[in-house]
């Protein structure tokens, strides 16, 4: 099976998307995944520390109400 060219997959998908959701739907689904802003991993070493295993499998126990 021989593959197609890059350009020519990213065209078809975007005709299928402009068909499937037309043009402005289409901008809003690409538009999410630019770039963004940001640093999401200092934001989230921020947020949420180190945890360790543990600490991972207490803070689910916790929410999803195991004991």
């Amino acid at each position: 099976m021989s593959s197609r060219p890059l350009v020519e997959i990213n065209s078809i998908g975007l005709r299928a998307l402009v068909s499937a959701l037309g043009v402005a739907d289409t901008a809003r689904f690409l538009h999410q995944y630019g770039p963004g802003r940001g640093d999401y991993t200092a934001e989230r070493d921020e947020l949420l520390g180190d945890p360790g295993f543990e600490d991972a499998i207490a803070w689910v126990q916790k929410r999803s109400g195991e004991p």
